[in-house]
């Protein structure tokens, strides 16, 4: 089979494709023969090694994909071969085909195509786990969504739609603000052209800001939590920037804000149940047309290099995919 390889710690130049043996599912686990595989942010980091993930080498990139159940190992059970799933991990999907914990995978209704399913797990079910599970996000409240083209970011305005919530998004060019307002916002911030702290008291007057979703980190982290009103929230998802911040404990105090670390991965570990009723949800959602996941661009295992650039220079409007269907 073909994979995507990560040999030595560096950028996508680094990598290359290796022919490489079929895996043999163990206990518990399934054959998945990839067809669609999604990249996120992340992974630029993991093959750079500045990720809290760090797998041996060598390893493929990739947490997410969709494919098709060809095998079982002893003891596997809930799913069939011909199964279509979703699969999420925290790397090795850019691969045609992947052992999998059974565990890690999720049935696929009829109604999703794979695309779809290859980029909902990971950045919808950050972000469900995110404005339900941890800032318990209520109709009406309103939510600032910084980075929001991005694939997490885009989740993140669709999901705080879909929760009741008004949001208003914030990026950085006006092109990208167009898209986040296709996909629901209700107000938008050029926090390049504008003051961010002061738009956004602009917008929510003297009740300031329930909810912050930031995935970026940097500079934009401390005017967006100066911007909450009593008792807001602010969740800390990544730091796409690369900074990571610091923010002044007492006006954090004084707001009685709470800074809510979001880390989907440990959650999943730590509390399936709760996962998987998300993933579940996510795809009763996507069957019904109430999320869109948007994609940006869909490349060859071939144009891994370009695939990743655009993610390395954030450029990712929506969801980067890997068709591996030869």
């Amino acid at each position: 089979m073909k994979a995507l390889v990560c040999s030595r710690l560096g950028g996508p130049e680094d990598l290359s494709i290796a022919d490489l043996p079929d895996p043999v599912p163990g206990p518990g686990e399934a054959l998945v023969r990839v067809r669609i595989a999604a990249l996120n942010f992340f992974d630029t980091l993991i093959i750079a090694g500045r990720y809290q993930v760090k797998p041996e080498l060598p390893f493929s990139p990739g947490g997410e994909a969709c494919g098709v159940v060809e095998a079982l190992g002893p003891g596997a059970e809930g799913f069939s071969v011909g199964d279509r799933v979703m699969v999420h991990l925290s790397h090795g999907t850019a691969r045609e085909r992947i052992a999998v914990p059974v565990k890690r995978l999720a049935r696929v209704p009829e109604a999703v195509s794979n695309a779809v399913a290859a980029g909902l797990s990971i950045t919808y079910g950050t972000t469900l786990h995110a404005l339900r599970d941890r800032a318990d996000i209520r109709p009406g409240e309103t939510l600032v969504v910084l980075g929001a083209s991005g694939g997490v970011g885009l989740a993140a305005v669709e999901l705080g739609k879909l929760l009741g919530a008004r949001v208003i998004a914030c990026a950085s060019s006006p092109e990208k603000l167009e898209m986040a307002r296709a996909h629901g916002a209700d107000e938008l911030v050029d926090y390049r052209a504008n003051n961010l702290r002061e738009e956004l008291r602009r917008l929510t007057g003297d009740w300031g800001v329930d909810v912050v979703y930031d995935a970026v980190g940097g500079d934009l982290a401390e005017p967006a939590m100066r911007a909450l009103g009593w008792k807001g929230r602010f969740l800390v998802i990544g730091f796409a920037a690369g900074e990571i911040p610091k923010f002044p404990l007492n006006v954090i105090m004084l707001k009685g804000i709470d800074v809510q670390g979001v880390h989907w991965g440990a959650f999943v570990e730590r509390e399936p149940e709760a996962h998987g009723a998300n993933q579940a949800r996510l795809l009763a959602w996507a069957a019904e047309g109430k999320l869109t996941v948007k994609v940006h661009g869909t490349y060859s295992l071939e144009a891994y290099e370009e695939a990743l650039g655009v993610l390395v220079r954030r450029e990712a409007v929506g969801k980067v995919l890997l068709d591996l269907r030869g």
